[in-house]
């Protein structure tokens, strides 16, 4: 029996397209929700972009997007910071793209020590929260000047807590292994996630819908990220086997997703 769904929200990397190539069926799926009028929406976990750099690179593969259609993490962050802490000095352990995220939405985010020395270290004392994030220009300078933060009380803060980061022929360090680093050597933990499987990025996903959870389907091939935040609020789940999970990973579940599926465009047959 087909179930009454009229709003999707759809993972990026390993769900709608990898690397710069759109995966099997999702071109072909997307538009035919499309068709029946259904609702769509794109979130990721990835800070290394802003929202309407996502977007034009689906409108490329075939599935026009706006800026409004995609939902980052880094976006969330700051939406949710400007809120509640507009008034702390951020430091970030990301690239420019997140810092520049930050400052759109008016938190003060300081810059990175000019110069070669990898000890040094920005004035710690001036910084009252770290933010960490996906980060391919991580260094030793970097990861020094959150460890003294934390270690003086700032606030520790990350945007996602992925592991690795799906790409063409494998997979690389995404910020889990950054947070885990920071985690071993301070004694602390993460004070706030951002992103999946965090109820932040659902909530403004599920507002943007303007739809009850339960009309909602939360389409993703990561179970311990996109499936467990869609069921955490209450929505139909799809697991999509394009990305990291298995058909055996799902075996092994206590909960598993709503639906199983090879890609996206086996999703129109299964909804009303």
């Amino acid at each position: 029996m087909a179930l009454r769904v009229d709003g999707f929200v759809f993972d990026l990397d390993g769900t709608v397209y990898l690397g710069e190539a759109a995966l099997p069926g999702s071109v072909e799926g997307i538009c035919a929700l499309r068709e029946r009028g259904k609702k769509v929406l794109f979130v990721s976990n990835k800070p290394l972009e802003q929202r309407q750099v996502y977007a034009a690179k689906l409108t490329r593969l075939g599935i026009p997007a706006t800026a409004d259609d995609v939902i980052t993490s880094a976006y969330v962050l700051g939406h949710h910071l400007a809120r509640t802490q507009p008034q702390l000095r951020y430091y970030v352990v990301g690239e420019e793209s997140l810092r520049q995220e930050l400052r759109e939405h008016g938190l003060t985010v300081l810059g990175e020590l000019d110069g070669q020395d990898p000890m040094a270290v920005l004035d710690s004392d001036g910084i009252d929260a770290v933010v960490v994030a996906f980060d391919r220009t991580l260094d030793y300078r970097k990861l020094n000047t959150a460890y003294q933060a934390l270690r003086l009380g700032a606030r520790f803060y990350a945007t996602n807590g992925d592991k690795t980061c799906p790409m063409p022929g494998g997979a690389i360090p995404d910020a889990g292994a950054t947070i885990a680093a920071l985690e071993t050597i301070t004694g602390r933990r993460l004070e706030l996630l951002a992103g999946k499987p965090s109820s932040l990025i659902m909530e403004v996903a599920l507002q943007r819908l303007g739809l009850p959870a339960e009309r909602c389907m939360m389409v993703g091939d990561r179970l311990e990220t996109d499936i467990f935040m869609g069921q955490q609020a209450g929505m139909v789940t799809a697991v999509v086997l394009t990305g990291v999970s298995t058909r055996h990973d799902v075996d092994q579940m206590q909960t598993p997703p709503t639906y199983v599926v090879e890609n996206i465009g086996e999703i129109p047959a299964l909804v009303e």
